[in-house]
């Protein structure tokens, strides 16, 4: 029977946890203040107060140290996400619902959206996060790309074979799905750099942008993605 951790083996396992917390809001902290170029292992260490031996010892270079960073904000997206469409079983409502809980998520929490979406960074390889990478309780791609093939198979006409798309829809599906997300990332991401005072360009609602911005994106995927029946 395994035993249960000792009270000694818990509290190291808290002091672990709470080095490596502290350690990601120092990175976080470093890349608000002038980006990933700010980031090295040396400066983390001397930051956080900690040797660099430790901070090696928890994460084995600078691109697994800032991919790991941003595990939480990974997480807290989709959760939003899966939450807002778990109300409904409407493919096209479910889309919707998701699109107005990442527009509410990255302008409720700028600095963790410029981190995760908005600053160029040296790419880990997927094993080296937490959020396990096509996992859609965890991945928000994976998540997104989970509604838009619902999307396709209810509504515009896909046929899964054996349970699955063919190979050339399946390529078709993360297409629509990055034209989504895109779609949605171009109205936080403009709406975090201009603010409401930009004298450039007229300021408009988050809401009354994103509400203009679905009904325009989901119209144009069903013009250039139906399937023609017949």
């Amino acid at each position: 029977m395994t035993q249960p951790p000792s009270q000694i083996q818990q509290r190291k396992t808290r002091e672990a946890q709470a080095r490596r917390d502290h350690i990601f809001a120092v990175v976080k902290a470093l890349i608000k203040k002038g980006g990933a170029r700010e980031v090295t292992i040396r400066k983390v260490a001397q930051e956080a107060g900690f040797s660099t031996t430790v901070v090696y010892s928890l994460f084995k270079d600078k691109a697994t140290l800032i991919t790991r960073a941003m595990d939480d904000d990974l997480l807290a997206l989709v959760g939003v996400m899966k939450n807002a469409a778990a109300v409904s079983a409407d493919p096209l409502q479910r889309l919707r619902l998701a699109g107005h809980a990442y527009v509410r998520f990255g302008l409720a929490h700028p600095d963790e959206y410029a981190l995760v979406f908005m600053e160029p960074r040296p790419h880990a390889p997927v094993e080296a996060a937490e959020v396990q990478h096509g996992n859609a309780d965890q991945d928000p791609y994976a998540f997104a790309h989970g509604l838009l093939q619902a999307l396709a198979v209810q509504c515009l006409g896909f046929v899964l074979q054996d349970g699955a798309l063919s190979s050339d829809d399946t390529g078709t599906v993360h297409l629509m799905t990055q034209i989504f997300w895109q779609g949605l990332h171009g109205l936080v991401s403009l709406h975090i750099v201009m603010g409401e005072d930009d004298p450039w360009a007229p300021y408009i609602a988050p809401q009354t942008g994103v509400d203009a911005m679905l009904d325009v994106l989901i119209a144009g995927l069903f013009q250039r993605f139906r399937v023609a029946v017949g």
